[in-house]
């Protein structure tokens, strides 16, 4: 079961938002509601969050991705849909009963820290679990094991303004940690930040999650940044979901022009991975190996491979062992099984121009891949190592 779900969310500010609804389900445009003092902020967007996956929502401002985000937790109502959490419809619950799931088992992680400047660095991280009732020792060590997850140890009885802006943003990661909710929403919780130490935020969020197993939701505008944290990634424009997809997905098949244009400047070598373009094993049966050998089995492509990788290697990484040899590279599975290799060809062939919009990806609408588009193979995104 996911973990969460959104169902068909809109959310219209101004009047008469179901009437908005209804057009907008029969096809008016977002600009002609605006024209009638009308905002549709969000528009049929639905998705799923399996668990222990960081999901990005990424667009540039105005796109809806924070209105979106509120809908989640209850923070705004939807005007029309659901949002289901370990199956149960938080729409649909009273007020008080959805104070309670946001007290116990759904944190959030505020763009601009939201310290309290007269608390302590142990007093910020264990406001949630005061606000739950949680006693004073048993919140303290729990925010102290916090801090610790967050590399502030040490820094437990310093003042917000003795913090830099990264130790800040870790103390506000460490209070949505310290409540051990089973659900993290993070809105641009490092947008604020110089790009080195936000970098350091983005490898501390992957180290904790390589631990802790949290479901998150990461709002974004960076693209850098979704592809590097998400294992799966929404594209918003004017208020709907666009594509959504693992970052190979939406860099290999963007599905469409506005996708395509977000991606093209993205160093492809960090992002795609050996399981992304690999071809079938079957295709380096018959060509020779640089010994002058014929390659008739799986076990001859091992033997002639200049390297073996695993599926989720980066593509940079083959680089130099393809250039040395005009055999592929082997990728095999955990049990050391050949399932793909990667020729030089193939390599250079995915640095190039962006596949054409539309093809094996999940679009706005439902229409079909433009002709000639051949999809590389795709796997889910592991994590992408330094420099995405």
């Amino acid at each position: 079961m996911s973990r969460l779900q959104a169902d068909h969310l809109y959310k219209v500010f101004g009047r008469r938002p179901d009437d908005a609804v209804r057009r907008l389900e029969a096809g008016a445009g977002r600009d002609e509601l605006r024209g009638e003092g009308t905002t549709a902020a969000v528009i049929d967007a639905s998705f799923s969050v399996e668990p222990g996956q960081i999901f990005v929502v990424m667009g540039l401002s105005g796109s809806g991705k924070s209105t979106l985000l509120r809908m989640l937790n209850g923070l705004l109502e939807p005007t029309s849909g659901h949002v289901l959490f370990d199956g149960q419809d938080l729409t649909a619950l009273s007020p008080r009963a959805l104070r309670e799931i946001r007290s116990n088992k759904i944190s959030m992680v505020f763009q601009h820290f939201a310290l309290f400047p007269h608390r302590s660095v142990l007093e910020n991280a264990a406001y949630g679990l005061e606000v739950q009732g949680v006693a004073r020792a048993e919140r303290e060590k729990r925010a102290t094991e916090a801090l610790e997850l967050a590399g502030l140890t040490g820094w437990e009885n310093s003042w917000p303004d003795e913090l830099s802006g990264g130790m800040q943003q870790r103390v506000g990661l460490a209070r949505a940690l310290a409540t051990d909710a089973d659900l993290l929403l993070m809105d641009e919780s490092f947008s604020a930040l110089d790009p080195l130490i936000r970098r350091d935020m983005q490898d501390q969020l992957l180290e904790l999650q390589s631990r802790l197993k949290k479901t998150i939701v990461f709002i974004t505008h960076d693209l850098n940044e979704a592809m590097r944290l998400g294992d799966k990634i929404a594209v918003m424009r004017d208020g709907k979901i666009v594509q959504t997809g693992s970052a190979e997905d939406i860099l290999v098949t963007p599905a469409n022009d506005y996708v395509a244009s977000f991606t093209q400047d993205v160093d492809r070598s960090r992002v795609l991975t050996a399981g992304a373009v690999m071809a079938d094993p079957d295709s380096a049966l018959g060509t020779e190996a640089d010994d002058g050998k014929v390659i008739r089995t799986a076990q001859d492509v091992l033997d002639a491979a200049p390297a073996t990788v695993s599926a989720d290697t980066p593509i940079i990484e083959l680089f130099t062992p393809c250039s040395t040899s005009g055999v592929g590279v082997a990728v095999t599975d955990a049990e050391g099984d050949l399932i793909g290799v990667v020729p030089r060809a193939r390599l250079l062939a995915v640095l190039g121009e962006p596949m054409t919009p539309g093809a094996d990806a999940t679009p706005e609408a439902d229409a079909p891949p433009e002709p000639g588009a051949t999809p590389v193979p795709a796997q889910t995104r592991k994590e992408v190592t330094a420099g995405a």
